[in-house]
């Protein structure tokens, strides 16, 4: 006799809906906007500006070659690859002292986030404060490491308190 208190296991995994999340919590690239996307070349790039050394004009002419890079919005990526790369120092500085560890021991992917986040915050005043940081937020789970998102959570929040004081401080009046 069968025990019929036992389901069968499916033999299939769950079917995923076509927009929205994948099973790791990141969005679907359908469901990503032409910014979000040129973040994610963004934060790539960084990334063989940090580890690679590579020059920003080099990384831009292979960047956009990759594919999907046409959905991108490539003003911005623009404005966040040269802007990082140029200020790099500056936005270090603007981040060091939020750090509870040396720069050195940062992961390359959360310091490249962290520079789009902190180069947003202070140029790029037509993105509100809270987008910047759920956008570095989501690139930081989906480059990053396990808790990296939080780490980066962290310092972009101490960064918008300085950099954007009265918009982080009509939000929180704003919200009851």
């Amino acid at each position: 006799m069968s025990d019929s208190s036992h389901p069968t296991p499916s033999k299939r995994p769950p079917r995923q809906p076509r927009k929205g999340l994948t099973s790791m919590g990141v969005r679907k690239a359908a469901s990503k906007s032409d910014r979000s996307r040129s973040r994610e070349f963004a934060v790539q790039a960084l990334y063989q500006v940090l580890v690679g050394k590579n020059d920003a004009q080099s990384i831009d002419a292979f960047t956009r070659d990759l594919s999907g890079f046409n959905k991108a919005d490539s003003a911005h990526f623009d404005a966040l690859l040269h802007g990082c790369a140029e200020q790099a120092e500056n936005l270090n500085a603007l981040i060091m002292p939020l750090l509870d560890r040396p720069l050195t021991e940062i992961s390359p992917v959360e310091h490249g986030v962290m520079w789009i986040g902190a180069y947003e915050l202070k140029h790029c005043l037509d993105v509100p404060w809270r987008v910047v940081l759920n956008e570095c937020v989501e690139l930081a789970k989906e480059f990053g490491g396990t808790d990296g998102h939080k780490y980066v959570n962290g310092v972009l929040n101490g960064l918008a308190r300085q950099l954007r004081e009265a918009e982080v401080a009509a939000d929180k009046n704003a919200t009851p």
